[in-house]
């Protein structure tokens, strides 16, 4: 460990403890020595000078919250001696200026893709089961039962849950201790099936609990983001389940289908339950058809692609007080490089983004962007006024007893993820990408809702930066891991792809953990690495309704 503690930019009037450190432990910045008068755990902060009641605590040169109390100096920063607190901003003069990293070694670098006639390229091939209604979810649910084990298409787990073993030793008379007692978790490499479409990487079932019942805008929103999964490049083609009278009609979804592909030619298949002779028929017509999608999505084979053809989703959940400081950075780092490569990435998370707005709007590379990224946050702070929940209720327990105490410091620290450059588009929920670089994506801060919206507006790998761990996948974009801290990426081994918490202990920096990230992706993007999400089945799928949701 060659630091204790770290500033993290020259403004900042309170310092990050990078380790714990004991009441009474010697700092030194600045040419100024003093000692802790309380201790600091790792993650936490701490104040360089005496603070009063209403002054500015600054982090990430940022202000991040406002002192209640008197704070000594060698304090820690807590709830009970500060509140939230933000800058205002205003659409104003850009700053376009932009240190380009040095992108010569991945030049001539490819990766391996699903080639669309839309001119898109996907980093997997899947096809998708999709009801246009709640009231349909059951009848996803027997296809998928009917369809993915005969196919091949089990959950790659590193084990599998052998019930059937307990069935056959309680029909042979076993007793309650001998069934306690008996070994059911088997290799799935031992249990793995050979798939009847080797090029076909999954079959995903979107069910939701929308399409009928609230308001009508509700279901336009929800067939918007449908149509998103469907044009997207990682999907081949769908199967549609529609009961027949419900507010998400067909005509809807086909709208904005060819909004998004006016030339739309993949496979699809529509269905409606009310129109069918029975329940029976209307399954076996629906599997039928879906095994001709599949048969013609088996078709399609991986071919090189240049990387400016891949698009990056930025998401962080289960953050901590490293986030800011390691996973966050690097995946800056990283998304920087694919912005100078031609490619593009997309920062989502506006509640996530209070406190840093004015940066964001300096770097937007027109008016027309800055203006818009300026009503959608201050339209969403409103509505959350309203409800009685404002942005300084967004941090979690989770967030706050490891460092991030206001919403603000959260923010700073998660804007990182979008490195430094230019931001060329700013998108409302479910607008699809259209512009290489990087763009500002409006969804809510909750994880699942986020990442279902970065893979509706066209992003094919999403890297989710945690701090504490989490499960959270999506069913069509591959989603990568990132730890802020070696001690989650040992303890949830099983969940975390790739590590940076050595940039906390010294090892790497940003610079080298963002260029081995962007070696990582290309990995990922040509199926020669299979991310613990993918591999766990981990497919959540939770469209926003445009509610207040922090």
């Amino acid at each position: 460990m060659s630091k204790k503690y770290v500033q993290l930019h020259p403004k900042d009037n309170v310092l990050a403890a990078l380790i714990d450190l004991a009441e009474g432990t010697s700092i030194r910045h600045n040419s100024k020595d003093f000692r802790l008068v309380s201790a600091t755990k790792a993650k936490h902060k701490f104040s360089v000078n005496d603070l009063q009641p209403g002054d500015n605590i600054y982090m990430y040169g940022a202000l991040v919250g406002k002192a209640t109390k008197s704070i000594a100096l060698g304090e820690t920063i807590t709830t009970e001696n500060i509140v939230h607190a933000s800058s205002d901003y205003a659409v104003g003069s850009k700053n376009l200026s932009w240190d380009v990293p040095d992108v010569s070694k991945w030049a001539h670098t490819t990766f391996d893709g699903y080639h669309r006639a839309d001119g898109k390229v996907g980093t997997a091939n899947h096809w998708l089961v999709i009801p246009l209604v709640f009231c349909e979810n059951r009848n996803v649910d027997v296809l998928k039962s009917a369809l993915l084990k005969s196919l091949g298409y089990q959950t790659e787990t590193d084990f599998v849950v052998d019930t059937e073993a307990l069935i056959r030793q309680y029909q042979a008379g076993a007793t309650d201790e001998q069934l306690l007692s008996s070994s059911i978790i088997r290799s799935s490499k031992d249990m793995k099936r050979n798939r009847t479409f080797p090029n076909v990487d999954g079959i995903k079932f979107l069910n939701h609990q929308g399409g009928c019942g609230g308001v009508r805008q509700d279901s336009e929103t929800l067939c918007n983001l449908l149509a998103g999964y469907i044009t997207h490049p990682n999907t081949a083609g769908a199967t549609i389940l529609s009961l027949g009278c419900q507010n998400a009609q067909f005509q809807i979804l086909e709208k904005a289908i060819k909004k998004r592909d006016a030339n739309f030619s993949k496979p699809l298949y529509v269905l409606e339950q009310q129109g069918s002779k029975s329940e029976r028929h209307f399954i076996e017509e629906a599997v039928k058809k879906t095994f001709l999608g599949l048969v013609k999505a088996n078709a399609t084979e991986r071919r090189p692609a240049p990387l400016s053809h891949l698009v990056l989703g930025l998401e962080c959940g289960g953050s901590d007080g490293f986030s800011g400081i390691s996973a966050n950075p690097a995946l800056g780092y990283a998304s920087d490089l694919l912005v100078a490569l031609g490619a593009t990435t997309v920062l989502s998370e506006f509640p996530e983004l209070n406190g840093v707005e004015q940066e964001l709007i300096n770097r937007c590379d027109s008016k027309e962007n800055a203006e818009k990224f300026a009503e959608l946050m201050r339209a969403y702070s409103e509505r959350a006024v309203a409800v009685g929940s404002g942005f300084e209720n967004n941090p979690s327990p989770g967030n706050i007893k490891d460092g991030l105490v206001t919403d603000a410091m959260k923010s700073a620290g998660a804007a990182k993820k979008g490195g430094t450059s230019p931001v060329t588009d700013v998108l409302d929920y479910a607008e699809p990408v259209s512009k290489k670089g990087l763009n500002l994506l409006c969804t809510p801060g909750n994880d699942v809702e986020s990442t279902t919206g970065l893979a509706g507006s066209g992003c094919n790998i999403i890297c989710f930066t945690t701090g504490l761990g989490t499960p959270t996948g999506n069913p069509i974009a591959q989603v990568i891991k990132m730890s802020s801290n070696n001690a989650l990426s040992e303890r949830m081994k099983d969940l975390i792809d790739f590590n940076t918490g050595t940039i906390i202990t010294g090892e790497d920096t940003i610079k080298s953990k963002g260029e081995e990230l962007l070696d990582y992706i290309i990995e990922v993007a040509s199926g020669k690495v299979t991310p613990a999400a993918v591999r766990l089945g981990q497919e959540d799928f939770i469209p926003w309704k445009r509610g207040i949701s922090l």
